[in-house]
């Protein structure tokens, strides 16, 4: 195969609020960037082994592009961690808001969701039982 690696690519409507979001708050690196104008306009973010590429267009004249609605609404992307319960926590503690996490599917899962609606699932393999929620294990 060829395929060596797939890069989610998000179109984001405030690049600033993105990188609070992702930088600050899930504390991932930048890994590349274009600026325009002393502007960030594209960067190449990174999460351990995990990348994602976020980018702002214009919303008029050349290259523009305006959404007819939240452009991250529908879209899950999910992402496999040594632990979610350490990785939720940390999030947590920078003031991001995340979902209490519980077992689904044989691991745990704590979700949150970007400024533009994208949804990005965090799990990690677990023996406990299906449907446990943190802080029920020893009941």
């Amino acid at each position: 195969m060829n395929i060596k690696q797939a890069v989610p690519f998000f179109r984001v409507s405030d690049m600033k609020e993105s990188i609070r979001f992702y930088v600050d708050g899930l504390g991932c690196e930048i890994r590349d960037k274009w600026e325009l104008d002393g502007q960030l306009r594209w960067c190449w973010l990174t999460l351990g082994e995990a990348a994602l590429m976020l980018q702002e267009f214009p919303t008029s004249g050349h290259d523009s592009w305006t959404p007819s609605g939240k452009v991250g609404e529908g879209v899950t992307i999910v992402l496999i961690c040594e632990d979610a319960l350490q990785f939720y926590r940390q999030v947590v503690e920078r003031g991001l808001s995340a979902s209490q996490p519980f077992v689904s599917n044989g691991m745990w899962l704590t979700s949150l969701t970007d400024p533009d609606g994208y949804r990005l699932d965090f799990e990690s393999d677990t023996d406990v039982p299906e449907g446990t929620r943190l802080g029920q294990e020893a009941e």
